[in-house]
């Protein structure tokens, strides 16, 4: 069999993870096709531009500055931290960038970069709880599949903004404690209960934090997140009560309704709520709504239950 010669361009165009090139200003002068994939620009498009501008969000800004202290130091840096698409949406990566030196002198970068989000996913899909990685200043870096499940917040929402307004306004300086805490103290901190945002309302959480701030694959604060058992107990049966009490409010305006067709219009009670059904259908409106705008004087409701 004849030697099989493969050059670095076939290569690089097998791989899949994103490599990318460039020179000690930033500019980009290689791009393979999984970079393409994984941001949204083509090669023709990125090269010759700044990598600042196609892939690091304003976010991000300090953690560029401190990977090329480190490859001007000689250092190969690894660590996390999120990245942009063409499209603006950001993602968690894990990126390693190594320096290309001429006779001692650096002359490039080239770094390969991991979507952090698809890798981790298979894993923290089957947890429980929801993730964050936090930065000092509480800038959401990473958050795992089930902050929707949980919580209902979409992971390209939460990513690269503030964790604060996720938290309930009179939990945030609490929130703000827990977080110095943990960064003063590497490793777990205890659990404490807070409220979080919840669709449109707050539910109670319990939240762990873990100070993870020199592991180079998180560099961040991890806050683990799980409903408080007791509170939504708690909220359930509060919700139960809710709905209960809004079948009898709805119940009441309806039976006050046939009462007062029936008066007006001298019919029976059965013959009133007859006219009032027919007009929930006839107009597709729930018929609690159509009896409370019949109370509120607002719908006459005319003889013919089709008027």
């Amino acid at each position: 069999m004849d030697d099989i010669v493969i050059d670095a361009a076939e290569q690089l165009a097998a791989l899949g993870q994103a490599v990318i090139t460039t020179d000690v200003e930033g500019i980009v002068v290689a791009w393979n096709p999984a970079a393409e994939e994984m941001f949204g620009w083509s090669a023709e498009e990125a090269i010759g531009r700044d990598i600042a501008t196609l892939s690091v969000p304003e976010i991000a800004q300090d953690v560029a500055a401190e990977i090329m202290r480190a490859l001007r130091a000689g250092v190969t840096w690894v660590g996390e931290f999120p990245v942009r698409r063409k499209d603006g949406t950001l993602f968690p990566a894990l990126v390693t960038d190594a320096g290309v030196y001429r006779s001692g002198e650096l002359i490039g970068i080239v770094g390969v970069t991991t979507n952090l989000g698809v890798a981790l996913k298979p894993l923290l899909e089957r947890s429980a709880d929801a993730t964050l990685v936090l930065r000092a200043d509480g800038v959401v870096t990473y958050a795992s599949p089930a902050v929707e499940q949980l919580f209902g917040w979409r992971e390209d929402a939460v990513v690269g903004g503030s964790v604060v307004p996720l938290i309930h306004p009179d939990d945030r300086s609490v929130v703000t404690g827990f977080l110095e805490d943990a960064i003063r103290r590497p490793g777990a901190q205890p659990a404490h209960e807070l409220r979080v945002r919840r669709g449109e309302g707050w539910a109670w959480a319990e939240a762990a934090f873990t100070n993870l701030l020199d592991e180079p694959l998180v560099r961040g604060v991890v806050c683990n997140l799980r409903r408080s058992l007791a509170h939504s107990a708690r909220e359930s049966a509060e919700e139960r009560v809710e709905q209960l009490e809004s079948a009898l409010r709805s119940r009441l305006v309806v039976e006050q309704a046939k009462g007062y067709l029936a008066g007006r219009d001298d019919i029976d009670l059965e013959a009133a709520f007859e006219r009032l059904r027919d007009h929930a259908r006839t107009h597709n409106m729930p018929l609690h709504a159509v009896a409370g705008r019949v109370v509120a004087g607002d719908l006459p409701l005319a003889t013919s239950p089709r008027d």
